[in-house]
């Protein structure tokens, strides 16, 4: 039988049987023969090689880690599926009484609102156990003084002690407390009493009670004469040594809360058993005027008592996105940061956010930080945590927008779609993300109290009982000050804090470009122009480019629309290029990474239609002491793109304005000096980087001006960045220099977003802007355009691409997704991305520094070895199009000739040369084709196999509308499948009624999968009745994370009737699905879904990127009932080619992560 053609469809993960555990585990090194890639070792072809050595001992290391495991452990990395991808959505509310009454009605209401939101929770494999649930409630002194007193102790006066709950285990919470009354001692502080909480283990479900801990509260005296903030002050540096110094192997600890106004009880339930478990919650002697509610739907598998909210002064619902440039950041300013509160013990209070955290519980490390050791509120924290869009809003007031951009300087955004609820005992609140991308509403009632809740009907009020009803905007503070009595609205509460200090005065000392530029006019003497290359070597005869791997298609599908259109350049179909580790053609770095993009756990944001909360301004150069606010912070450039042109680098290069020092940090080095040589520039480029950062420089030039003269060859940019920029965040040096990167590797889109994720704070392609020039002046763009003009279009474009990029991932501002880096690397080594990419997920191994090093020098041997008149000519390899000889495609033109005469003919023949030249086109693109079948088994019967008649069955085409193709083809399909018994599939265009309703069972047109997407098309209550399978379509392989959009002409009379719309009208179906924001709404449209067709299957198509198994296992416990994985290389009508090359992974990752995370997690019977 003829094999499965799997490359435009997508492979369907439910037709894998629950069995085969590992059957696809791609990462493990068994599994690839890198003979079968075809290098051989003594020429530069060696690249080819996938090395996987460093893989099999951090699977060894895996398998030690997993033996090691306590039973309140999730599991460790394992295959392919790794804890860090966890993602978590929820629900949260809170109710307070305004003026601080205490009362037991509001925990009771609070209840209420916890168990009205079980169906924002989610259940495990036993569907008893929950994600997690709590609440954080002001300390009910009247129960403790009670409870201390059975023990025969007596607690001091509310206000005079703190508490907090700890989970310990049985076998070693003695010795635990008695570390940690130490610890207090040691701090000037005593321990007054331990208590175990009361709970009743019969409430919770089978898989909580396996990790349930011991819960032990303790009481923590304040010294007598300590005022209250310095009180608060020793208890939080007590809390946070304690998390540092008292975790060992092997032993339980982890505190929930430790404050002298708050306490947090929380687990492993869902909503409702948090109120059967913890006995002191039914007590009416439980008094509080607040109460912060959350019940948690983690995505990823394994939720954990410890990883359930609230935290310690939040709880929160949503996502960061920028998480990882945000706490590789926050280590960074470890080296810039000083404390006149906490002068030398500041340091004990590192790393400021704790290991293996999720992102909340990073984000609450942060802001708790922020209060406690700068003389900061926590409103005024959130507020620069979180900013609101400032930076496009002309409607602002000038005071608040300086503010914002003050605050810029000082910390980027944490950012992604959040509903952020904080409280610290005396202020609670509630935060809307720029994007206001999640729900939030509140109401006053005529009692004083004030409920906010993540949606509505959580709690019964009488109407009549309402002073005041609305809902959180997008950027929008709520809070109450219960010390004050009153609610502050947004507006009053920001005008506050922005006049606390005289922010516009202090942005007067920020400087810009235009200030430099002045400055060095009359400073220094112009420098001459770039001494220009002789005509011979200009332009496309311009050495250089083919030394950086520039080829014919990089000039012309790319580079020239970018320089005429100031936009980038659309492609179509898909990628079935080989990927960067099995090219023949030494591809350049970036080409290994793979931009990651939002699914269902946060939506995409659409960069065109929500222009106004996109940003590019940055600030570069040094940050000074986050926690002391003052001038001194603003002592920055202020870019508004991170793209330099060549006169502003020159000049950067030799500014001396106020002060400022530049070091040039060349990467070339002599070619003789071969592989060590290139080793070598890396680390001597992070030696110079480390002592010019001690030694006082404001500005670091990574450049590689100097290669081609001389002999010389340049390292990488990327590499060169990467490794530099984390050895300055190792070294604590990050914060004290600006980065800029002058190259001319980097030319697209891609690439500059790769430099800025690995942290570049500014970047000037030379070569691509020399090149635009010589293309001028020999009359290919336009002869009237000047120098100035070719930088602008040129940045204009790249900000729109990376404005594209970023709203794929749902980030809005450049600012957060510098250094955030939102990529995943297919084929490279562990050892070089501990070096260069610390912190990136590359799972199957791959290239070595040595073999990047091999092929930079190969491409310097090309260009300037021994000249032929070719190498004169710029290569074209063909990466977009096929050319004979050149890169390898799944789909070249002999494959396709022979399946044209194999199906007109009935030829055999042709079909067995069909078959041979796409094996062979997959051994050479794909990672599938360096599987080898095992060959040491015994062989089954033929009779023991399906026949081929039952195996089509299973087969579906891949989802294209009609529109994308031809109305012909797309029946024709359709009838193929209803013949064999396969399914076709609409596409999200929708299909006509007249093709499902009174069918010629032999001639039936009816697709049985019909496609639900963002754009709704044709989605009636026949359209849902009539289908077998309905699939909402969450994403797009080709582009993923990115809308779709049919171009007026297109849209015919039949499209227009199938879609409900209007001929020649455009139609755009958006990035996010419209509803779905978050998993909740997934799983509410999934019953919806079952409502409308009680008999269809419910079908989730996702894309495959690194943690797509934890959506997936999300997916499932969201009731689907059929995940379908599409890889990176489907097709499209249109698409940016960054999109198309650079986004989405191979399936045969995708499905291999969720499977194994579906068995992991006993979901993937369901």
């Amino acid at each position: 039988m003829a094999p499965t053609i799997t490359d435009n469809c997508e492979f369907e993960c439910a037709t894998v049987e629950a069995t085969t555990t590992s059957a696809i585990t791609i990462g493990e090194s068994d599994y690839f023969d890198s003979s079968a890639i075809g290098g051989s070792s003594d020429n530069f072809e060696e690249s080819n090689e996938l090395h996987l050595n460093g893989q099999q001992d951090q699977d060894v290391q895996q398998e030690e880690q997993q033996q090691q495991q306590m039973p309140w452990e999730a599991p460790g990395k394992q295959g392919l599926y790794d804890p860090q991808n966890e993602h978590e959505a929820c629900g949260v509310g809170f109710i307070v009484a305004i003026d601080g009454k205490r009362s037991h009605k509001i925990l009771r209401d609070a209840q209420t609102l916890s168990e009205r939101m079980n169906h924002r929770g989610a259940c495990a494999c036993d569907n008893d156990t929950g994600d997690g649930a709590g609440v954080l409630a002001s300390i009910p002194h009247g129960l403790y003084f009670k409870a201390l007193a059975k023990q025969g102790q007596t607690l001091p006066e509310l206000g005079d002690y703190a508490t907090g709950i700890f989970y310990l285990d049985e076998a070693q919470h003695a010795a635990a407390e008695k570390e940690f009354d130490d610890l207090a001692k040691s701090l000037g502080l005593e321990v007054i009493a331990w208590r175990t909480v009361p709970s009743n283990q019969s409430a919770i479900g089978v898989v909580a009670r396996k990790s349930e801990p011991l819960s032990r509260q303790v009481f923590v005296r304040r010294p007598a004469g300590s005022d209250e903030k310095a009180f608060e002050r020793q208890v939080f540096v007590l809390r946070k040594r304690a998390s540092h110094e008292l975790i060992k192997p092997g032993r339980r600890f982890y505190i929930c809360s430790l404050s002298d106004r708050t306490v947090v009880y929380k687990g492993l339930f869902t909503s409702d058993q948090l109120w059967d478990y913890y006995t002191d919650l039914k007590d009416p002697e439980f008094e509080t005027y607040l109460a912060l509610v959350h019940t948690r739907f983690s995505t990823n598998t394994f939720p954990s008592w410890e990883r359930a909210h609230p935290l310690r002064v939040l709880a929160h619902n949503g996502e960061i996105n920028t998480l990882r440039g945000n706490v590789n950041l926050m280590k960074a300013r470890e080296g810039v940061m000083q404390s006149d509160l906490f002068g030398d013990q500041l340091k004990k209070l590192y790393p400021v956010v704790e290991p293996n955290l999720s992102d909340s519980g990073s984000f609450d490390c942060v802001l708790e930080f922020l209060t406690m050791a700068s003389d900061r509120s926590l409103p005024e924290s959130v507020m620069t945590m979180v900013p609101e869009a400032w930076q496009n809003d002309k409607t602002m007031p000038q005071e608040k927008r300086d503010f914002y951009q003050w605050a810029a300087c000082v910390m980027e955004p944490w950012d992604g779609p959040a509903l952020i609820s904080f409280t610290d005992g005396r202020y609670i609140g509630a935060v809307l993300d720029r994007n206001g991308l999640r729900p939030s509403r509140f109401y006053v009632t005529k009692e004083n109290v004030l409920v906010m809740a993540s949606e509505v009907g959580v709690y019964d009020v009488d109407p009549s009982q309402v002073t005041l009803k609305s809902r959180l905007k997008p950027g929008r503070m709520l809070l109450v000050d219960t010390k004050e009595k009153k609610l502050i609205q947004d507006i009053e509460l920001k005008a506050k804090i922005a006049k606390s200090r005289p922010h516009s005065e202090w942005l007067q000392q920020k400087i810009t470009l235009d200030e430099i530029r002045n400055a060095n006019v009359l400073n220094t003497p112009p420098v001459d122009e770039l001494a220009k290359l002789p005509a011979s070597q200009r332009g496309i005869f311009d050495p250089r480019l083919s030394l950086f791997g520039y080829t014919t298609e990089t000039v012309n599908m790319l580079l020239i629309p970018m320089f005429k259109n100031k936009k980038e350049a659309l492609g179509s179909m898909g990628n079935d290029a080989p990927l960067a580790c099995l090219s023949n053609f030494q591809p350049i770095p970036y080409e290994y990474f793979k931009q990651l993009f939002a699914q269902v756990t946060n939506p995409p944001i659409d960069p065109f239609r929500e222009k106004v909360v996109m940003s590019m301004q940055c600030p570069l150069g040094p940050e000074a002491n986050l926690l002391q606010p003052s001038a001194q912070q603003v002592h920055r450039i202020w870019l508004t793109n991170p793209i330099l042109s060549i006169p502003d680098t020159q000049l950067l290069k030799r500014n001396t304005h106020r002060g400022w020092r530049t070091k040039v940090l060349d990467i070339t080095f002599q070619y003789n000096e071969g592989v060590q040589g290139y080793i070598d520039a890396i680390d001597r480029v992070c030696r110079e980087g480390y002592a010019a950062a001690q030694a006082g420089y404001q500005l670091l030039v990574v450049s590689d001006r100097g290669a081609g003269v001389d002999g010389k060859v340049a390292v990488s940019a990327l590499l060169a960045l990467g490794a530099l920029h984390h050895h300055l965040i190792e070294t604590l040096q990050r914060m004290k220099v600006g980065i800029v990167v002058e190259t001319a590797e980097a030319r697209e889109v891609h690439h500059i977003c790769v430099l800025l994720g690995y942290g570049a704070d500014a970047i000037c392609p030379y070569l691509a802007f020399e090149l635009a020039q010589a293309l001028r002046d020999d009359g290919v763009i336009g002869p009237e355009v000047n120098d100035k003009q070719i930088y602008a279009a040129y940045a204009q474009a790249i900000d729109t691409g990376i404005a594209k990029v970023m709203a794929k991932m749902g980030i809005s501002t450049l600012q957060s997704y510098k250094s955030a880096q939102i990529f995943e690397a297919v084929g490279l080594g562990s050892d070089l991305v501990t070096k260069c990419f610390r912190g990136t997920q590359s799972r199957i191994g791959g290239v070595t520094l040595e073999i990047l090093a091999k092929e930079g020098l190969q491409r310097y041997q090309l260009t300037y070895g021994k000249a032929t008149p070719d190498t004169r000519i710029l290569r074209n390899p063909g990466q977009y199009h096929w050319r004979h000889g050149g890169e390898a495609h799944i789909n070249e033109p002999s494959s396709i000739g022979s399946l044209q005469e194999a199906a007109v003919n009935k030829n055999l023949d042709a079909f067995e040369a069909f078959k041979k030249t796409t094996l062979d086109s997959v051994k050479k693109c794909a990672l599938r084709g360096q599987l080898e079948f095992v060959t040491d088994r015994q062989s089954i019967d033929i009779s023991e196999v399906e026949p081929a008649s039952e195996i089509v069955k299973r087969f579906a085409t891949g989802a294209m509308s009609f529109g994308s193709i031809s109305l012909e083809a797309h029946q024709t399909l359709s009838i193929t499948m209803n013949r064999i018994g396969g399914k076709s599939n609409t596409g999200e265009g929708g299909e006509d009624s007249d093709r499902y309703l009174n069918q010629d069972p032999n001639h039936s047109r009816r697709s049985a999968i019909k496609q639900v997407a963002s754009g709704r098309f044709g989605v009636t209550a026949s359209y849902l009745a009539n289908a077998d399978d309905l699939q909402i379509k969450m994403a797009q392989g080709a582009k993923p994370g990115e809308g779709g959009e049919l171009p007026g002409y297109k849209v015919t009379k039949d499209i227009a009737k199938t879609r409900k719309s209007v001929p020649g009208v455009g139609l755009i179906s958006p990035p996010p699905h419209h509803d779905i924001y978050s998993i909740e709404d997934l799983a509410e449209l999934i019953y919806d879904l079952k409502c409308s067709n009680p008999n269809a299957r419910i079908s989730v198509k996702l894309v495959s990127e690194v943690g797509v198994g934890v959506v997936a296992s999300g997916v499932a416990k969201g009731k689907a009932e059929h995940i379908v994985i599409s890889g990176h290389d489907g097709g499209t009508g249109a698409s940016s080619w960054t999109g198309i090359k650079n986004a989405g992974l191979p399936w045969e990752l995708g499905v291999a992560e969720t499977h194994q995370v579906l068995v992991l997690n006993n979901l993937r019977s369901r």
